[in-house]
């Protein structure tokens, strides 16, 4: 038999690494994997010892939150430079989320034009909004829906009641559909922002005080509580602190589906340290808390920590230049920082960085949203989607990145490794150097059947 492809190197396998093995790809699926002399292939690359790992699942990123359904093109473009090989992206589009078939369809149609990588896609609902779309939505593939117990905007990012919290997780409970939640109780933020304003406290170093973890943590129980009420898949999108995974594990030990997610800038950045660098280049909500990366990474450990995602927002930098942190615009770009930072992260704590960056930022969230087995592995019948991982240590620099934003919480970080090839579908689409794919190359990816209780 003659491969389309043979990618040889060190692959990181379900049972780990395996060093001098190949990955014979025919039809955009791997059919073979092997050890020692790779076999006849129209085309064969040789990675020599670096690293080869499934293409990156990012769980959570907001292509279009800023420049409408065409930023799908940029998002995708960044992403496939960073070895993700497939986004999750959030309903939050401008100028309106993606909450009926009609915007799904227009979102697909999107892809279709735009994509340089693989997208999945949240629903969600409005305000005052019936339940009936949601079943049409899920057949046209949603792989979630997420909903907002904050209002970032009255329009494109609502809260949602609880009444109608509990509505959706009823809708949801016979499916195993999760329903994700921003977790922030909006009476205290404003209030405690309203505060911070008074006594003129408007630095990032107010800006996780000014939502404090109470605030995260009482909107984080009632969810979990209505969702367990209904039986339904409550999932909590970023927690910041231990606290918030351990009420996480107590509803799952009392058997009712529930999951948090962490984003690897929690894993990196500490306001008391990095705060007068990087101010507002590091707002996001829930806010980076001071002192909790090394508990943080305990939670990674520990495996109550669903998966890591990037959380990557569209936003321009000018978005930040306020003088107020809390005009600031909250959100910062990560689809080709996630693999390194990740990896890097987990490297200079002494752990298997390969399998542990596998673990979190391929197989899990490929499980967690339905993509598994096709996503997610280095296996017999997976599609071809993998990234190339180079011991080439780099510092990171923003003003060559591939996503138009050209800007980062990053700058000027030291990474262990560099992200040398990406291929989509058994194609290349990341040299190296350039995004060598075209606009359209990414497709839609429906939700299978995996999920998360099986």
């Amino acid at each position: 038999m003659t491969f389309d492809l043979v990618v040889r190197g060190t692959a990181i396998l379900p049972d780990g690494p395996v060093e001098n093995s190949w990955i014979g790809i025919s039809d955009g699926k791997i059919s073979a994997i092997g050890r020692g002399n790779p076999p006849d292939a129209r085309e064969t690359f040789d990675a020599g010892d670096d690293l080869i790992i499934p293409g990156v699942v990012d769980g959570q990123t907001h292509a279009c939150s800023y420049g409408g359904l065409p930023g799908i093109r940029s998002t995708t473009r960044s992403a496939i430079s960073g070895g993700v090989t497939t986004i999750v992206d959030m309903p939050y589009d401008n100028p309106a989320p993606l909450n009926s078939l009609q915007r799904l369809n227009d979102k697909i149609a999107a892809i279709k034009e735009h994509a340089h990588a693989n997208v999945a896609l949240y629903g969600t609902v409005l305000p005052g909004q019936t339940t009936e779309e949601i079943q049409p939505l899920i057949e046209g593939g949603v792989v979630a829906f997420k909903i907002s117990t904050f209002e970032s905007s009255p329009t494109r990012f609502p809260r949602i009641a609880s009444d109608q919290i509990l509505a959706v997780f009823n809708t949801l409970a016979d499916t195993v559909i999760p329903l994700g939640v921003h977790n922030e109780d909006q009476e205290i933020v404003r209030a405690y922002i309203a505060a911070a304003k008074a006594n003129n406290r408007d630095g990032i170093e107010a800006h996780s005080g000014s939502r404090p973890p109470a605030a995260e943590l009482a909107a984080t129980a009632q969810f979990l509580e209505l969702g367990a009420a209904a039986g339904a898949h409550a999932h909590i999108v970023h927690l910041t602190t231990p606290r918030g995974f351990h009420l996480v594990d107590n509803y799952l030990a009392d058997g009712f589906r529930a999951t948090g997610e962490l984003c690897v800038h929690y894993l990196w950045f500490d306001p008391e340290r990095d705060g007068a660098l990087l101010g507002a280049r590091m707002k996001v909500n829930p806010p980076i808390r001071p002192g909790q990366i090394d508990a943080l990474w305990d939670e990674v450990l520990s495996g109550r920590v669903a998966f890591v995602s990037s959380d990557h927002s569209s936003w321009p930098i000018d978005n930040k230049f306020t003088p107020s942190i809390f005009d600031a615009g909250a959100g910062v770009p990560g689809l080709e920082t996630l693999l390194p930072a990740f990896y890097t992260a987990a490297d200079n704590r002494g752990l298997d960085a390969a399998v542990t960056t596998v673990e979190q930022l391929c197989e899990r969230p490929a499980k967690f949203f339905g993509l598994w087995p096709e996503k997610g592995a280095i296996r017999l019948g997976a599609d071809a989607d993998l990234a190339v991982l180079s011991s080439k240590a780099q510092v990171w620099d923003s003003s060559r990145a591939n996503d138009e934003l050209c800007w980062s919480p990053f700058d000027g970080r030291a990474f262990s490794v560099t992200v040398t090839r990406t291929y989509l579908g058994g194609n290349l689409a990341w040299d190296g150097l350039s995004v060598v794919n075209q606009p359209g190359s990414g497709r839609y990816v429906r939700r299978g059947n995996s999920h998360w209780f099986e």
